[in-house]
C-alpha cells in the first residue's frame, strides 16, 4: 500500500484459506490518495520447485582456501560437507554442531588456512518447465491491475494516541509492524521517540556495542558516524571490505564492532578465516553487562544451501543468547531481521521465497526471548527498496528504531 506523494507504504496481511482463496487485509495509517498493489511473487507450483531444488545440496556455491605457510601459498577446495575421498582438514565447533572441511594440501599443515573466497557453480535442481516459471515476466505479476485509488479520509482515532507505552526489547511484533510516512519509519506497537544529538550521545556513553552479521549490517557501522560525530575509525588492519571494522570515541567510552559471521560467507573477495567465529562463539566471548549490546543478523549468505543449516545456526544463537542472559541479564540483544532483494536476482540461490521461509524460521524460533526484533523485512517491503542493500534512509530508520531499544 502506498502513497508516493507522502513518500508513504505499508505492507498488507495476506490469510492463505487453504481453499484457492485469500484475505488481504491493509490498516489505512494516513489519510490521503492510496495506492494498492498485490503481486503474485511464484505460483504454489514454484514454491514447491524452489523448496525441493533448495534441499537438494550443498554444492551451488565453491568455496576456495588459501592456505599460507610462509612464503608459500597453496589453495584448496572447501565446503560444508564432506564429499570426497581424499584427506580432508576438518574445522569443527563441537558445542554447536558446526563443521567446514576443506581438501588438505600436500605439505601444508591445516592450520595454515588463511583465506576464503567463493564462486557461484553454473549448477540447477530446476527442470526445463520449472526454470519457465522464474522468467523475468512471471515473477511478481500484478494481480489488481486498473484498481482506483483509495480515498482515505480524516479519521477521530489516530494510532499514535492508542500508543503509550515506549519502545522496550520484548515486545511481540506484530503484522505489518510498521508503515512509512514522509520516509520516516512509524512503529505500529510502541511510542517511537526522536532522539536528538544531546540525548543520543548521553545514551551511548560507556557503552560496548558488538554488530554481528552480514553487509546488510555493515551498513550500519557506516552510517553510525553520521549519527554520532564523534566517531572515529579505527584501524586493525586486516583484507578487503569484510574485516572486522571498528568505532572508537575513546572520550565518551564508546566502542562499536562489526564482524561478519562464519561460514557460509558467500563473496568474490578475498577474506580472512583467522578470527572467525560463528555468532553463538562470538555471543560466548561476550561477558555482558547492563552497558552491552549485541546485534544480530543472518539469513542472506544461507539462502543458497538447505534450510536445515540456517535452522541449526539460529537454534545455536539462541542457545548461545539464553548463556548470555544466565550470566548477564541486562545485556540488551537485538535481532535485526534479513531484508527483502531484488525479485529478479538468481531466483534459485537468492530469491526472497528463501528469506521469507528464514525470516517465519526466525521468528519462531526468538519468539520466547527476551531480545528486541528490528523487523527489516516489513520496512523494506513499505519502503519498497527491493535491494539487498537499502539506500541510507532506511538504515537512518533501523538505527533509529535500535537507539529507541537502548536508550
Amino acid at each position: 500500500m502506498s502513497s508516493p506523494a507522502l513518500k508513504a507504504g505499508a505492507s498488507g496481511e495476506v490469510t492463505d484459506f487453504n481453499n484457492g482463496t485469500y484475505l488481504i487485509r491493509y490498516t489505512l495509517f494516513w489519510e490521503g490518495q492510496v495506492s494498492l498493489s498485490l503481486l503474485l511473487i511464484h505460483p504454489s507450483e514454484g514454491v514447491s520447485a524452489l523448496w525441493r531444488a533448495r534441499n537438494q545440496g550443498y554444492d551451488r556455491v565453491i568455496f576456495t582456501g588459501k592456505f599460507v605457510n610462509g612464503t608459500s601459498q597453496v589453495v584448496s577446495e572447501c565446503g560444508l560437507t564432506r564429499n570426497t575421498s581424499a584427506e580432508l582438514c576438518q574445522y569443527l565447533d563441537t558445542r554447536n554442531g558446526e563443521a567446514f572441511f576443506c581438501v588438505k594440501p600436500q605439505h601444508m599443515p591445516c592450520r595454515a588456512l588463511t583465506y576464503m573466497t567463493t564462486r557461484n557453480r553454473e549448477i540447477s535442481y530446476l527442470t526445463v518447465e520449472e526454470k519457465s516459471l522464474f522468467h523475468r515476466s512471471n515473477v511478481g505479476v500484478e494481480m489488481m491491475k486498473d484498481l482506483k485509488h483509495v480515498a482515505v479520509s480524516q479519521c477521530n482515532s489516530k494510532l499514535s494516541e492508542k500508543i503509550k507505552d515506549k519502545c522496550q526489547i520484548g515486545m511481540k511484533i506484530p503484522v505489518p509492524s510498521g508503515y512509512t510516512l514522509e520516509r520516516r519509519w512509524i512503529t505500529t506497537f510502541c511510542n517511537q521517540i526522536q532522539l536528538n544529538t544531546k540525548e543520543i550521545n548521553g545514551c551511548l556513553k560507556g557503552k560496548l556495542i558488538y554488530l554481528l552479521g552480514d553487509s546488510t549490517l555493515r551498513q550500519w557501522i557506516h552510517y553510525l558516524p553520521k549519527v554520532v560525530k564523534t566517531l572515529k575509525f579505527f584501524d586493525l588492519h586486516g583484507t578487503g571490505v569484510f574485516k572486522k571494522h571498528l568505532l572508537l570515541d575513546a572520550e565518551n567510552n564508546l566502542l562499536i564492532q562489526w564482524k561478519k559471521h562464519s561460514f557460509p560467507f558467500v563473496t568474490l573477495q578475498l577474506y580472512s578465516v583467522i578470527d572467525e567465529g560463528y555468532i553463538p562463539m562470538e555471543i560466548d566471548r561476550i561477558p555482558g553487562d547492563k552497558n552491552t549490546v549485541i546485534v544480530i543478523t543472518i539469513g542472506q549468505h544461507f539462502r543458497p544451501f538447505p534450510i536445515d543449516i540456517f535452522i541449526r545456526r539460529a537454534i545455536s544463537v539462541q542457545k548461545a543468547i539464553e548463556r548470555l542472559f544466565l550470566r548477564s541479564p541486562a545485556t540488551k540483544v537485538i535481532l535485526k531481521t534479513e531484508n527483502t532483494r531484488d525479485m529478479h536476482a538468481n531466483t534459485e540461490t537468492l530469491g526472497d521465497f528463501h528469506g521469507y521461509i528464514q525470516y517465519l524460521t526466525m521468528n519462531g524460533i526468538f519468539k520466547d526471548l527476551n531480545v528486541g526484533v528490528i523487523d527489516a523485512w516489513d520496512m523494506t517491503i513499505a519502503y519498497d527498496s527491493n535491494n539487498v542493500h537499502p539506500p541510507d534512509d532506511v538504515i537512518k530508520n533501523q538505527i533509529t528504531m535500535f537507539l529507541n531499544y537502548i536508550c
